[in-house]
């Protein structure tokens, strides 16, 4: 028993001796970074919407919802990063891709949407939005854009620009050296 917790143990340690600290990041570097992720993203969904309402002009209303919902939801999380960088930089992972730097529970969201915070009109704007009915033309919307990402070819330019913005940023470091 003793020597299973010695080895747990031990293959603990290495993990955190690794953790990167925030004192040893570029803050400036990272904050930039984080904000392209975000346009980087929006961009790609702005594109797809686009291509999907080329093919089916029906779609633009609930295109346009669901766009605002990616928008609000991206432009609350670039919020949320700047404020937790500067205010509890605990609740970011910068061991992860830009991706997953930040991860609020839809909890955390509900939390923040009810508080008096600089976080909270944009949280519940976001939490509503998650909450609310979905548009009636939701599961047409679904299946227009599954059946446009199951085309490669349809896609092409927009996911090539989407892979070499999340391939720059993956390549950006931002340790303070």
């Amino acid at each position: 028993m003793r020597r299973s917790a010695l080895i747990l143990l031990a293959t603990m340690i290495p993990g955190i001796a690794v953790a990167k600290d925030i004192n040893d990041m570029d803050m400036t570097c990272a904050t930039n970074k984080y904000h392209n992720y975000v346009d980087a993203s929006i961009s790609w969904y702005e594109s797809l919407v686009d291509l999907t309402i080329q093919k089916d002009q029906k779609l633009e209303g609930v295109a346009e919802w669901f766009l605002e919902g990616r928008r609000n939801h991206f432009t609350f999380n670039q919020k949320a990063f700047d404020y937790y960088v500067i205010n509890d930089p605990s609740k970011l992972n910068f061991d992860a891709p830009v991706e997953s730097w930040l991860s609020l529970s839809q909890e955390d969201v509900k939390a923040l949407s009810g508080s008096t915070g600089e976080l909270a009109e944009s949280a519940k704007t976001v939490f509503a939005f998650r909450q609310g009915k979905a548009h009636e033309g939701n599961y047409d919307l679904r299946s227009a854009l599954a059946d446009l990402l199951s085309n490669p070819k349809e896609i092409e330019v927009p996911l090539q620009k989407y892979n070499a913005e999340m391939l720059s940023l993956a390549e950006t470091a931002c340790d303070k050296s």
